[in-house]
Protein backbone atom coordinates (compact mmCIF):
# COMPACT_ATOMS: atom_id res chain seq x y z
CA UNK A 1 0.00 0.00 0.00
CA UNK A 2 3.09 2.48 1.10
CA UNK A 3 4.16 1.92 -2.40
CA UNK A 4 1.50 2.80 -4.37
CA UNK A 5 1.54 6.74 -2.73
CA UNK A 6 5.38 6.18 -3.32
CA UNK A 7 4.29 6.06 -6.97
CA UNK A 8 1.14 8.79 -6.56
CA UNK A 9 3.84 11.11 -5.46
CA UNK A 10 6.27 10.75 -7.54
CA UNK A 11 3.88 10.76 -10.57
CA UNK A 12 2.60 14.41 -8.73
CA UNK A 13 6.31 15.83 -9.28
CA UNK A 14 6.77 14.49 -12.50
CA UNK A 15 4.00 16.82 -13.65
CA UNK A 16 5.05 20.05 -12.29
CA UNK A 17 7.07 22.27 -13.78
CA UNK A 18 10.78 23.36 -12.86
CA UNK A 19 9.23 26.56 -11.29
CA UNK A 20 6.89 24.67 -9.20
CA UNK A 21 9.30 21.88 -8.51
CA UNK A 22 11.91 24.24 -7.00
CA UNK A 23 8.82 26.31 -4.80
CA UNK A 24 8.24 22.40 -3.47
CA UNK A 25 11.84 22.55 -2.84
CA UNK A 26 12.08 25.74 -1.36
CA UNK A 27 8.55 24.63 1.01
CA UNK A 28 9.86 21.43 2.02
CA UNK A 29 13.13 23.26 3.47
CA UNK A 30 11.31 25.60 5.26
CA UNK A 31 9.39 22.68 6.90
CA UNK A 32 11.91 20.70 7.43
CA UNK A 33 13.43 23.24 9.71
CA UNK A 34 10.41 24.03 11.29
CA UNK A 35 10.60 20.51 12.10
CA UNK A 36 14.11 20.23 13.50
CA UNK A 37 13.22 23.71 16.01
CA UNK A 38 10.40 21.91 17.32
CA UNK A 39 12.35 18.82 17.56
CA UNK A 40 15.37 20.65 19.63
CA UNK A 41 12.26 21.74 21.41
CA UNK A 42 10.68 18.93 22.05
CA UNK A 43 7.39 19.96 20.78
CA UNK A 44 7.68 17.38 17.67
CA UNK A 45 5.49 14.27 18.13
CA UNK A 46 5.91 12.53 14.77
CA UNK A 47 9.81 13.01 14.54
CA UNK A 48 9.27 10.91 11.19
CA UNK A 49 8.12 13.98 9.96
CA UNK A 50 11.89 15.01 9.72
CA UNK A 51 12.72 12.03 7.55
CA UNK A 52 9.52 12.61 5.59
CA UNK A 53 10.70 15.83 4.78
CA UNK A 54 14.24 15.48 3.91
CA UNK A 55 12.99 12.65 1.28
CA UNK A 56 10.44 14.78 -0.60
CA UNK A 57 13.07 16.92 -0.91
CA UNK A 58 15.66 14.49 -2.26
CA UNK A 59 12.81 13.44 -4.67
CA UNK A 60 12.58 17.02 -6.05
CA UNK A 61 15.94 17.35 -6.64
CA UNK A 62 15.99 14.12 -8.43
CA UNK A 63 13.36 15.15 -10.65
CA UNK A 64 15.09 18.38 -11.88
CA UNK A 65 18.46 16.44 -12.09
CA UNK A 66 16.73 14.07 -14.35
CA UNK A 67 15.66 16.07 -16.40
CA UNK A 68 18.74 18.67 -16.57
CA UNK A 69 20.41 15.61 -17.74
CA UNK A 70 18.09 14.67 -20.17
CA UNK A 71 18.17 18.27 -21.70
CA UNK A 72 22.45 18.24 -21.56
CA UNK A 73 21.84 15.11 -23.85
CA UNK A 74 19.72 16.82 -26.57
CA UNK A 75 21.91 19.43 -26.44
CA UNK A 76 24.93 17.27 -27.32
CA UNK A 77 23.33 15.36 -29.95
Amino acid sequence: MAEVKLKEIREQLRQMTEAELHHEIAANRALLYDYRRMNAMRQLDDTGAIRKARRQIARALTILRERELAQNREVSQ
